[in-house]
């Protein structure tokens, strides 16, 4: 018999927005230009967005990735994650005399700036995120300590207490579940009214688009397999949505590599989504790696288009 008659029928859903955002896409850009404007080595404080496929791509073109800026020679060039920093990073690099170019996402920045806003106003300010990753450290890291208190579930909106209930506004970070912040923020609003809030949401359009698209697909699902890195804030929580939505189960892996075949044997339909930092050829990686187990047929679940663009540094054009 034919081999590839012999193989089980999968259907693939495949969802649309997927993979790479536009903060991510800028972010990488910024390491390759510097590296061909500069020549290695060329030094980036952190991943430059979470994803290992990305950075050891970026090592072997000659990037260094550090920790903290003192591992960094003085006057080389250094580049912040698309994460976001707190304001002592720049300031050392310029104490340095480094030459520092900033990778942060735009929709990040703009977080920043609204914090920045509402602590010139005398606001306190609640930050809705996870404690401990970068973009909630960059975030609190704009503002002197206690300026800036965080949130993380609606049992700690409900418990918190403002040093003035006339004088808060909360902000978010760019990469949490749309339904879960949905939740927190109404328990914030409804425990104080009079709280500010963004002038436009500040989780990010591709968090919110990927969120979509899963949800689309999930509840004709047996699996849905996220491509990301567990260190990955808005790939975790596709994995949590596709479970919410109706998926039957739901998983994270990094590559192909790291597929347990074993978890999905009776699986007859499968959607496949990728987080925001993690390039289109692990997408297609995943694809032939079940194209070599499964007679598979693709159907891509569109919902969204993506635009948006961000340009780069100017130094980097000029």
């Amino acid at each position: 018999m034919d081999q590839a008659l012999s193989k089980q029928q999968l259907t693939i859903l495949l969802a649309a927005p997927r993979g790479f955002c536009a903060g991510v896409d800028r972010a990488i850009q910024i390491v390759e230009v510097a590296l061909k404007k500069y020549g290695a080595p060329v030094y980036v404080r952190h991943e430059i967005v979470h994803n290992r496929f990305v950075v050891e791509r970026l090592e072997g073109m000659g990037a260094i990735f550090v920790k903290e800026l003192d591992q960094v020679p003085e006057s080389a060039p250094v580049i912040f994650s698309a994460h976001g920093v707190p304001k002592s990073v720049p300031a050392n690099a310029r104490a340095r005399n480094l030459l520092a170019l900033d990778a942060t996402c735009p929709l990040v920045s703009k977080v920043h700036v609204e914090a920045e806003r509402h602590f010139d106003a005398g606001r306190e300010i609640v930050l809705i995120g996870h404690a401990g990753h970068p973009e909630v450290i960059g975030t609190m890291g704009q503002l002197p300590v206690g300026a800036v208190s965080l949130v993380e579930t609606v049992d700690d909106a409900e418990r918190f207490t403002p040093r003035d209930p006339a004088k808060l506004a909360y902000i978010t970070q760019t990469t949490l579940s749309v339904d879960d912040t949905a939740e927190i923020v109404s328990e914030v609003k409804r425990r104080f009214p009079r709280s500010a809030r963004p002038h436009k949401e500040d989780i990010c359009y591709a968090t919110t688009n990927r969120q979509e698209a899963v949800k689309a697909l999930a509840p004709r699902s047996d699996v849905v397999l996220v491509i990301g890195a567990p260190n990955s804030s808005n790939s975790m929580r596709l994995v949590e949505v596709a479970a919410r939505a109706g998926a039957k189960d739901s998983m994270l892996v990094q590559r192909a590599a790291d597929i347990d075949w074993a978890r999905i044997e009776a699986v007859h339909t499968l959607g496949l989504t990728a987080g925001a930092s993690a390039p289109e050829v692990l997408i297609q990686e995943v694809i032939d790696a079940f194209r070599a187990r499964y007679d598979v047929t693709v159907e891509e679940i569109e919902t969204a288009r993506e635009t948006v663009q961000f340009r780069l540094p100017r130094a980097l054009t000029t």
